[in-house]
């Protein structure tokens, strides 16, 4: 049986150089999400997000691989913001929202969902209401490769917003939008590799 692997399939969404931003095209993907808020750090709500996306994603590959259609669960991915975007360039976590998602393949369907959401409930409980399967249309984009920890990408952010973006004629269309390449658990803060993403469009 064939694997998908986005990462081979689709190399341009997971990688970037370090040096320069790029310009893609984001074709539209299909995810599973939550929705929250709060520091990353200290909100509850932010782990208990994560326990359910990595259990309902492995519980829908499973499903799917019983169907003949089996992938590599891909790398975790979050949409950042704030109601005041000030805070968020601040880094005043406890103000931030998230949507954190694993993408999912377009063979991956309501059932399997649902079979994924099912089986992790019995582990975790009743499901976050905001758990859903939703497409995700995001467009042009520019991004670049960040590597170090989290808290060390504000001065890549602020170079995008204050310098590339204006000098290309671009303009924010969707928040910001990370893809993390490495495990935390695994790997030491100073060698995360995470793309860094901001959808746009010509002013």
């Amino acid at each position: 049986m064939a694997k998908l692997d986005f990462r081979k399939e689709q190399p341009a969404l997971f990688t970037a150089p370090t040096d320069e931003f790029v310009l893609i095209k984001v074709p539209k993907l299909r995810f599973i999400k939550i929705d929250g808020e709060g520091d990353p750090n200290k909100a509850p709500a932010y782990g208990e997000a994560l326990a359910w996306l990595y259990a309902v994603s492995y519980g829908v590959k499973f499903a799917a691989k019983a169907e003949g259609n089996d992938y590599v669960v891909p790398p975790l991915q979050g949409l950042w913001w704030a109601d005041d975007m000030k805070a968020f360039a601040a880094r005043k976590k406890d103000k931030w929202r998230w949507t954190m998602m694993i993408m999912a393949p377009d063979f991956v369907g309501r059932k399997h969902f649902k079979v994924g959401v099912d089986k992790a409930a019995k582990k975790l409980g009743e499901a976050p209401e905001s758990l859903r399967l939703e497409d995700y249309d995001e467009g042009l984009a520019v991004q670049i490769l960040h590597v170090g920890s989290y808290d060390d990408e504000a001065p890549t952010i602020k170079r995008l917003h204050q310098k590339f973006l204006p000098a290309n004629g671009l303009v924010e269309t969707g928040p910001h939008h990370e893809i993390y390449l490495s495990d935390p658990r695994r790997v030491e803060p100073a060698k995360f590799k995470t793309i860094l993403r901001q959808p746009v469009r010509q002013k």
